[in-house]
């Protein structure tokens, strides 16, 4: 199993003006992200608008993405979605591809019961040999994965290594710490909510303030690893602003990523619809916490 990462960003899916896939800017920001302190890239997670695109569209990006730098850092495949089925055969595809982990989100919409979520994941893990990651956004699915249904399938399931962990619920954050075997690892799946994570005993985040603050980011996580808490709380402070600004009242995630990628000038294009970009209100919020930060901005 391949060494797990720290900071892994959860990478938009860049698209043309025409809502196209946008398969070498994509390569482009994968470069950059490594550059910027990635060790680890998502792709065709939640922020990469996964609902959206089509399997001949993610794997092209899994291909794309790892013969990019697939060598110097850990390329995870997001291949979870609401249909078991499915999610199966896209993981099994993607495996051919060469990534090196996979990502499976709790099913959203139709709410499965724990035991369910149980074998909707096992049957995942079991169709590859690959580690897995599992995902639990409540506020997006619809569904929380309790702490005890993490630590049956950490130790029923010898591939499933993590969870990204974004329900904000601190106790069961320490509830799957205190439950799960020490190599077990937990990330964060919220920005801000990321020094408490690494606090309760996490690794590191699966981030999207990255593709912005990568450097930062990366940095507040290894001075806590090294003991230097003070720094790290210094660091996770300076960067709040930014983390909001990310997660805009009224402008779901990526659309404020993606604007704020355009202003710092490394343009990736607009959301595919439903999604749409951020209005004028929102877009000068992401503006002003970037100018704040220090950030060169476009007009």
């Amino acid at each position: 199993m391949p060494e797990m990462p720290y900071l892994l960003t959860a990478m938009v899916t860049p698209f043309t003006e025409q809502y196209e896939l946008d398969v070498p800017r994509a390569r482009e920001l994968a470069r950059k992200l490594v550059q910027e302190g990635s060790d680890g890239l998502v792709v065709t997670g939640t922020t990469g608008e996964s609902p959206t695109l089509s399997k001949e569209e993610k794997l092209a990006l899994y291909e794309a993405v790892k013969e990019e730098v697939g060598e110097e850092v850990c390329v995870v495949a997001g291949t979870g979605g609401n249909n078991t089925a499915a999610s199966v055969e896209l993981t099994e595809a993607a495996e051919n591809t060469g990534v090196d982990m996979i990502m499976a989100v709790v099913p959203y919409y139709n709410k499965p019961s724990a035991e369910g979520l149980y074998e909707h994941f096992k049957a995942i893990a079991q169709a590859t040999k690959l580690p897995v990651i599992l995902y639990n956004v409540p506020s997006r699915t619809g569904s929380n994965m309790s702490a005890k249904t993490v630590a049956q399938l950490a130790r029923d399931v010898p591939n499933i290594v993590a969870v990204k962990e974004a329900s904000g619920d601190m106790q069961q954050v320490a509830d799957i710490r205190a439950q799960t075997p020490e190599e077990f690892v937990i990330y964060s799946g919220n920005d801000g909510d990321t020094l408490p994570i690494l606090a309760l005993g996490g690794r590191g985040v699966i981030s999207v303030a990255s593709h912005i603050v990568g450097r930062e980011l990366r940095e507040m996580i290894d001075s806590f690893h090294r003991g230097e808490a003070k720094r790290a709380l210094e660091l996770h402070l300076k960067l709040l602003p930014i983390f909001k600004a990310c997660f805009v009242p009224g402008s779901p995630n990526p659309c404020p990523v993606k604007a704020a990628l355009r202003m710092v000038g490394f343009d990736v294009g607009p959301p595919r619809l439903p999604l749409v970009e951020p209005n004028a209100e929102q877009k000068t919020a992401i503006r002003d916490a970037l100018c704040a930060f220090g950030l060169e901005v476009c007009a």
